[in-house]
């Protein structure tokens, strides 16, 4: 029987897949019956030829984040992750809704979420900080850097250390600044894996995984990582903003949908000022975007 190696996504290059195999990289295409794999899958393969392989077995997750594909369906954007960071700045502007959906997507997807207040030099806001103030109470720890000015990034450096990680955030935000000043020889790594695949320029726009200088892992989502919706229930919408679970199970029914049912012991916390107002409308605001009557 042919020898199975075990495999670490890197990412896909084309129709086929950089696997890496004992600090090798094989290009690899997949068997017609296994899932689709992405980056930071851990899987089996069998080598076919000097640098080429094929996939025959994709190994257990302990994580999955994916994006809205064609139709209802999804399509996985990295695997196995430990933690995501939400990049937000004041420019263009902090979209707080966006960040309210990666974290309630974090939430039932169990995985760590963290903050990164970017661009940080710039002068900030009374309603701003309010609303940092609002997470921060929540548990979700907050990183205040800047890339250009390369402040704030030892302590974000050491929270990456060890753990699989992707950033994500609205376009705009600074990601790729930190990213290339997190590894600063990305571009080398980057071209080194289209070389050895022989997959010319890496144009890839899917997610890549690069091995951090001080241990652990980064995945890179190039644009903004959309880690759609569409995977959660309404219960699971509103388990996602952390501080509305401890008030849904005192709701007077079962079927609460925390919009104007009688007895909702999560709109009267809103209205005792428990539960942050601008967090509640923007939980309103996703239940639209789901579609949810």
């Amino acid at each position: 029987m042919t020898d199975l190696h075990t495999g670490l996504v890197i990412s896909h290059l084309g129709k086929g897949i950089a696997v890496e195999v004992n600090d090798a990289i094989i290009l690899c295409q997949t068997r017609r019956k296994i899932a689709t794999v992405a980056a930071g899958d851990k899987v089996k393969l069998t080598l076919v030829a000097e640098g080429q392989g094929r996939i025959e077995e994709l190994l257990p997750r302990h994580s999955l984040l994916e994006r809205p594909n064609k139709g209802h369906k999804t399509r996985p954007v990295a695997a196995n992750i430990d933690q995501v960071f939400v990049v937000f700045a004041l420019e263009p502007f902090c979209d707080f809704l966006l960040i309210d959906q990666y974290l309630a997507i974090c939430e039932n997807r169990n995985i760590d979420a963290l903050l990164i207040f970017n661009k940080s030099d710039l002068p900030t806001s009374e309603p701003i900080e309010q609303e940092l103030k609002n997470y921060l109470a929540l548990g979700y720890p907050l990183f205040r850097v800047s890339a250009i000015e390369n402040s704030g990034m030892d302590t974000l450096k050491q929270a990456l250390r060890n753990k699989t990680s992707i950033f994500t955030g609205q376009s705009g935000v600074g990601k790729s600044s930190l990213t290339n000043t997190i590894i600063p020889d990305k571009d080398l790594k980057t071209n080194t894996v289209s070389a050895i695949t022989k997959h010319g320029r890496h144009t890839t726009t899917a997610a890549t995984l690069y091995h951090l200088p001080n241990g652990g892992d980064l995945i890179d989502s190039p644009g903004v990582a959309i880690f759609g919706l569409a995977g959660l229930s309404e219960n699971q919408l509103a388990h996602g903003f952390r501080e509305f679970q401890p008030y849904i199970d005192q709701c007077r029914f079962n079927d609460c949908r925390h919009v104007v049912d009688k007895g909702c012991a999560v709109r009267q916390a809103m209205e005792t000022g428990d539960i942050s107002a601008a967090r509640y409308q923007r939980f309103l605001k996703l239940r639209e975007k789901m579609s949810i009557p």
